[in-house]
């Protein structure tokens, strides 16, 4: 009998207990699902001028795209220029500390890029960049 019950012992005190690691492994994983930004994009395609000194920027959460047909999208859905203000303030609240990026078509009139940045800016927004792309 006492055979039985040391060798019991042994196996209990080999085995190995992953409940703790389980935990780890979890919360690890709600930590990075939390702190993961989402890529945002506007719905359309548009093809943005070249420029020499464009820069990257992986910061910009509200993006605002006019297309070569003087449309204006913001996440992914078309909206009228009297429609911009509204649609940034509510932005604005998911994001708080996001700025805002315009991909404007070259082809697009500059007029109602200027609209739509003065738009913005009455939404509350300073942080404005315009989307170029840099072929080098």
């Amino acid at each position: 009998m006492k055979r039985y019950n040391k060798r019991r012992l042994a196996q209990e005190e080999a085995a190995l207990d992953l409940t703790p690691m389980m935990d780890i492994v979890f919360i690890m994983l709600i930590f990075f699902i939390v702190t993961t930004s989402f890529v945002k994009e506007t719905g359309v395609d548009v093809n943005r001028p070249n420029a020499e000194t464009a820069e990257r920027d992986e910061k910009g959460n509200i993006l605002v795209a006019i297309t070569e047909n003087d449309e204006i999208w913001i996440d992914k859905r078309r909206v009228d220029l009297k429609a911009v203000r509204a649609n940034i303030e509510r932005l604005k609240i998911e994001y708080p500390e996001g700025s805002v990026i315009i991909q404007a078509d070259q082809r697009s009139r500059s007029g109602l890029l200027v609209e739509a940045m003065d738009q913005i800016r009455l939404a509350g927004v300073t942080n404005i960049s315009i989307a170029a792309k840099n072929d080098n």
